[in-house]
């Protein structure tokens, strides 16, 4: 299982106060769990009005699958034109198989 996550940046320059700024965060949240069932939340900069940092997560089987996913989460933020990015990261984290064999069955 490959895990990929995407901090994201956003400048907010029509942000004049935190309620309008959590209008946008929301606009974008939304639109993205809803094209991508993506997980989203706002991670930073939650008391400045013009910026904005997101934390997006996507869970997949193969890296390029998940990594395109998020390049396409990128873009897709990027063309809502509601902030402009200033900056990104993507991390690719591989997680075990899960299970430990040496736990034995389930005692139902």
């Amino acid at each position: 299982m490959i895990v990929g996550v995407l901090r994201v940046s956003l400048l907010c320059p029509e942000g004049d106060s935190l309620k309008g700024k959590r209008k946008i965060v929301q606009k974008i949240k939304e639109r993205v769990r809803s094209k991508f069932n993506a997980s989203v939340a706002e991670v930073g900069d939650n008391e400045l009005w013009q910026r904005i940092t997101l934390g997006i997560s996507v869970v997949g089987n193969e890296s390029p699958f998940v990594n395109s996913q998020l390049d396409r989460i990128l873009d897709f933020i990027d063309q809502l034109y509601l902030a402009r990015i200033l900056d990104h990261a993507i991390e690719l984290i591989p997680f075990g198989d899960g299970f430990d064999d040496d736990l034995g069955d389930p005692e139902w």
